[in-house]
């Protein structure tokens, strides 16, 4: 599900100002893949959980791998973005924040790290443009390219949940948000599995 223009200017520069603060505490990295090699994007998280790729693999921890500490709140912006947007009882427990410069990419792959597939992916888009290519169950199901603007907002659930996905390619120069050009992407995930107790406390 898209969401054009989901968030105004005046919206996105209130977002890109927490997001600043979220990276003050939490710097950008350069992630390896388990393979050793660098990723394009820089990347850092916000929430309880924070997902991290390196030597021993993908997963979710408490802490940023390079400074240790424990990442930084949630704004409440993207909180009230998860409700708006999720259509799920609980809230999210990561927001992977990946930072695109105009050289940056990110192959097809599927968001499949977390234990609650039920709960969907919320992803919001701040400063250039991006083509983004969305596919379907396996890597060899067809694909289908569209643009996401600086505000949009987009959903995978449900059939989609797992459809792998990917950034073909930044088109520098498309927004004026971010002062030195480049694409934020703020994707919302609940990692694991609500409790029992807390589904009949509408966690």
């Amino acid at each position: 599900m898209l969401h054009p223009g989901f968030l105004d200017r005046a919206h996105q520069d209130a977002l890109l100002a927490d997001i600043r603060a979220v990276i003050a505490q939490a710097p950008l990295y350069v992630p390896l893949v388990p393979g050793g090699k660098a990723m394009s994007v820089r990347m850092t998280n916000c929430g309880p959980l924070g997902w991290v790729t390196d030597a021993r693999g993908y997963r979710y921890q408490g802490t940023h791998p390079v400074t240790g500490a424990p990442w930084p709140a949630i704004p409440s912006a993207l909180l009230d973005a998860w409700e708006a947007l999720a259509r799920y009882p609980h809230p999210p427990q990561a927001c992977l924040i990946n930072y695109y410069d105009s050289a940056a990419r990110m192959g097809l792959h599927q968001d499949k790290d977390e234990e609650d597939f039920d709960a969907p992916v919320v992803s919001l888009s701040l400063g250039d443009t991006c083509v983004f290519r969305l596919g379907g169950a396996t890597r060899k199901s067809p694909t289908t390219s569209f643009r996401l603007a600086s505000g949009d907002a987009m959903v995978l659930a449900g059939p989609q949940r797992l459809a792998y996905h990917g950034v073909d390619r930044i088109i520098p120069g498309s927004s004026t948000l971010l002062p030195d050009g480049g694409r934020i992407n703020l994707t919302l995930r609940r990692v694991t599995k609500p409790s029992e107790r807390r589904l009949h406390a509408h966690d």
